[in-house]
Parts: C-alpha cells; structure tokens; sequence
C-alpha cells in the first residue's frame, strides 16, 4: 500500500528519479540519529547530466530553476533510499543547500533556489518549510549550473 507521500506524488504528477551514484569519494546520504544528511546533488536523470553550464552565461533563469528542481528530485530520491522507500519516514525538511554556478552579476540567487524550496513545501506541506542557503560560485563540478544538498528529519 502507497504511504502518504507516495500518494501525495502521484498526485503531483511527481516521479522520483533512481538515486543517482556518487561520482567520485562520499557517501550519498548518512543517517545521524534521527537526521539524514544528503550529499551535494547535481543535475542528473537516468545517469546523464541535463543542465550543464553557467547562470547568466549559457543557463538561463528559467533553465536554471528546471535543473534546481531536478537537483531536489535527487535529494528526495537519496532520502527515498536512506528511508528504505518509505518517505512518510520523513518528519521534517530541516535545511536545503544550494550552490548556483553563475556570472558574478547574477542576482537572482533567491528566485532559483524557490525551485526547491516550494517542491519540498508542495509535498511534504507544512514539514517541507526550511532554512535554506543559496550562494553563488565561479564554478562547480561537472559544470553544472547548480548543485543542492539537504539535511532532514526522519522518524
């Protein structure tokens, strides 16, 4: 039988992704009490990066927030597995993480980072609400434009 969160996403119309394997030395998530941590996410789908480059240069606003939802999709598969598959497991989204590969004038940090925040609000409702920090970098690994971890609370 679905939990409430399987359900909630099937009413979304969301699929989660497989977990994406870890790309170089580091664990994908590690579980901490009653915390599970995930490692930085990047723009992955089915083993292929989908959004690649510079915000401001080669990567627009609106792209930039297609591959920050992304990136939460894959945070939320890794805490699917670090659950054993049950996300009703999940009590609290407690922090979300992103770093934005971007021009040095790029401003709209905030906006993007809204990719995330409001998916994890979406689905979890009231228990999707976080703290957050979203900055910019001259680069990041695989030239992707955004890179997104969090740390959530878990039954």
């Amino acid at each position: 039988m679905a939990g409430r969160i399987d359900a909630r996403l099937e009413q979304l119309g969301i699929v989660l992704p497989e977990p994406p394997v870890p790309v170089a030395s580091y664990q994908p998530y590690v579980i901490s009490g009653n915390q599970v941590v995930i490692a930085g996410q990047v723009t992955f789908l089915d083993g292929k990066l989908r959004h690649v480059g510079r915000i401001g240069e080669d990567v627009s606003v609106e792209e930039a927030e297609a591959a920050t939802r992304l990136c939460a999709l894959n945070v939320l598969a890794q805490v699917r597995a670090a659950c054993g598959g049950d996300l009703d497991r999940v009590r609290k989204v407690v922090r979300l993480n992103a770093f934005f590969n971007c021009t040095p004038d790029f401003r709209d940090h905030p906006r993007v980072m809204n990719a995330a925040s409001d998916l994890m609000a979406e689905i979890f409702g009231e228990d999707g609400r976080h703290t957050r920090v979203g900055v910019g970098v001259n680069s990041l690994p695989l030239n992707v434009p955004v890179e997104l971890d969090g740390t959530f609370e878990i039954s």
